[in-house]
């Protein structure tokens, strides 16, 4: 029987498969440092294979380089042998919910979630440490120092105590190359979950964007740049350099040719409503009397749900539109003429400034019927603007009060007297979200901080979509003296929680969920809102060494590895392992059921079952009624077998009676 492999996937042989089906002749033989032949790239034969010229040696190229990107590419394909266990206490509705809140270091959990989530992420937000040259230890985001917490540990930048000893200073050497380092490995992974049209959109000050658009040019193509996001932040007065009262966010696509069907509002959600509202009445009514009026009644009662567009409130035979579109041309003189009322017929009012269309497209509007006047000639003309033609972008600038974040947190968290210096704004969030998450996708935060994302994403979903979050957040420990610290400590000390980052996070999940759900108690569907999130801890492997190396196993040392499982590991521990190494999503319903007397869990239906019995009572008749459900995989400890016959029989049963499951063991 085939064993699952229980560790991540090994990305440099998988790689490697690619490369051998473009170019089979490149693929040659070498040992690995235990000396076992494994099939390597020659690297010489590929090179000719991709260059019009030979690249090699001193050449000079174009090309982001910096100490450190040769390793950073091994570690970012190499397999972890670590898991995601289950925390059901620090859960909300943890069986019936499709969001995830994964605690640990961002790269484990990304290379944890490669086969699971291949290819099924539609948005990735980073708002990851800015780099800044103070070294100032503010809480999560600005603390950073090194690549990842391994990598402070390897290098004795923490005591005992977790604490950090030295800063990423400006002084250090290896300012600017760690922090690429740090960004390039989660950017690198976070491509592979990509959704074909899916997006990755990064927040960063001045200290690291011209960085981070060359790294994001390298991984996924300069071609595929889809714009930068200029926003207004906190207010620097700064009395004699540039006040700097802005951030970036630039945003690239995995493949930009293929995100323009997917790249709408939630208005132009609403404006599909209006278009089909429109056809459906004017196939009713042919008077314009009885149409107008029919359309005024559905107004009144859907108003509220239109949003910006609860302007349009009239309808033709052209569909619906707003009549309140001016012509007047904005801060300069604009074109002048005159434009005949049809009643009157005298010259109708001139805007201030002129006309902002030529004389031209006047006349083309008027004779498409799109020009509307009033009762008389001393009114100025509007344009009337169909719903169909209505288009919502997503502009370069953002005009937000850099304030809004901090007030979002304090309306949460009354408990603290003075504000959070930069938590992300909920509006910010939104007005990312609802262009580039559809109603039924996912988008992962790596960096969550305060949760502003998932706060964002649950109040999106007050349309009655499906929106789903994953996010990671490493469980730092809240130290040092700014003011960030000391409010963060306060505030875990007057709830009563670990002082850790990851805590406020899902602290600010719970509360953000029950304000949504509080402020929109009389809206239709509510309680069909998941605002819950299941936590999954990264932890070690929940196999011994034995499971990973039984040849390194001395023969003195057998009797203390009969069991090939951790001992303190429990069954759900087990099934979520499985999960991850078969690429079954992590948020599927499952059910724990008793069957002759052992736990069988039942993911998503028949999805995938799994029987964790260590004591040798999984017989054949008990594998038979299993079989009657017909799963499309199914599990057994190496322990829970009756006999070794019974062992060999499984896989004949399941070929008998269930020929489609996937039969494994651990």
């Amino acid at each position: 029987m085939d064993k699952l492999k229980m560790h991540s996937p090994d990305l440099a042989d998988q790689n490697i498969n690619k490369i051998a089906d473009l170019f089979p002749h490149c693929i040659t033989e070498a040992k690995d440092e235990d000396g076992n032949i494994r099939k390597a790239i020659d690297f010489d034969l590929l090179r000719q294979e991709l260059s019009r010229e030979i690249v090699e040696g001193p050449q000079e190229r174009y090309q982001l380089n910096w100490p450190g990107k040769r390793e950073a590419l091994l570690t970012a394909n190499a397999p972890i042998s670590k898991t995601l266990r289950p925390c059901r206490e620090e859960s909300v509705d943890f069986d019936t919910t499709e969001n995830l809140f994964i605690e640990g270091d961002n790269l484990d959990a990304l290379k944890l979630l490669q086969e699971t989530y291949l290819g099924a992420i539609k948005m990735a937000y980073l708002d990851p440490p800015y780099n800044r040259k103070k070294g100032e230890n503010l809480v999560y985001r600005d603390s950073f120092v090194g690549s990842t917490y391994d990598y402070l540990v390897d290098t004795n930048q923490v005591d005992d105590e977790d604490k950090k000893l030295v800063s990423n200073s400006d002084s250090n050497g290896r300012f600017h190359s760690d922090w690429l380092t740090m960004i390039y490995l989660r950017i690198k992974l976070t491509k592979n979950i990509l959704s074909d049209d899916g997006i990755i959109a990064i927040s960063i000050d001045d200290s690291e964007t011209s960085n981070i658009r060359q790294l994001c040019d390298w991984v996924f193509g300069e071609s595929n740049f889809v714009g930068t996001i200029i926003w207004k932040n906190v207010t620097d007065n700064n009395p004699t350099n540039i006040a700097i009262e802005h951030e970036s966010i630039h945003v690239y696509a995995k493949s930009k040719s293929k995100l323009e069907k997917s790249w709408k509002s939630k208005i132009s959600s609403i404006k599909d409503v209006l278009i089909n509202i429109g056809n459906e009445l004017n196939c009713k009514y042919s008077e314009q009397h009885d149409l107008q009026k029919a359309y005024t009644k559905w107004f009144k009662v859907n108003k509220s749900e239109l949003g910006p567009l609860d302007r349009y409130k009239y309808i033709d035979e052209g569909g619906i539109y707003t009549g309140s579109q001016s012509v007047h041309n904005p801060g300069k003189e604009g074109y002048r003429y005159n434009i005949l009322h049809p009643v009157t017929g005298e010259n109708c009012k001139q805007p201030l400034m002129g006309y902002r269309f030529p004389e031209s497209t006047m006349i083309k509007l008027l004779e498409d019927d799109k020009v509307l006047f009033g009762d008389d000639h001393n009114k100025t003309i509007e344009l009337k603007v169909y719903a169909k033609d209505f288009t919502d972008k997503l502009s370069s600038v953002f005009h937000l009060d850099g304030r809004t974040g901090p007030y979002d947190l304090k309306q949460l968290f009354p408990e603290t007297k003075k504000a959070f210096s930069n938590p992300k704004p909920v509006k910010l969030m939104e007005r990312l979200l609802t262009f580039m998450v559809g109603r039924n996708e996912i988008c992962i935060d790596l960096f969550a901080g305060s949760a502003s994302t998932a706060h964002a994403l649950m109040g999106l979903n007050i349309d009655g979509g499906r929106r789903k979050f994953i996010e990671l957040q490493y469980p730092e420990e809240i130290t040092g003296k700014t003011k960030d610290s000391k409010l963060s400590l306060k505030l875990c000390k007057d709830l009563n929680l670990p002082p850790k980052i990851s805590e406020i996070s899902k602290e600010r999940i719970r509360r953000s969920a029950k304000k949504i759900l509080d402020e929109n108690k009389n809206t239709e569907g509510i309680e069909e809102l998941d605002t819950g999130f299941r936590v999954l801890k990264i932890d070690s492997s929940n196999m011994t060494d034995v499971y990973y190396n039984p040849d390194q196993i001395i023969q003195g040392g057998l009797f203390d590895n009969i069991d090939n499982v951790k001992s303190d590991r429990t069954e759900e521990d087990l099934l979520f392992q499985v999960m991850l190494d078969w690429g079954v999503d992590l948020t599927l319903p499952i059910n724990r059921e008793s069957i002759d007397n052992k736990t069988v869990f039942f993911v998503d239906n028949n999805s995938l079952v799994a029987c964790f019995d260590n004591n040798g009572g999984v017989t054949e008749d008990f594998v038979k009624e299993l079989a009657q459900h017909e799963p499309l995989r199914v599990v057994f400890r190496d322990g829970g077998f009756a006999s070794d016959s019974t062992k060999i029989n499984v896989e004949q049963i399941f070929k008998q009676l269930s020929p489609m499951t996937d039969v494994k063991s651990i």
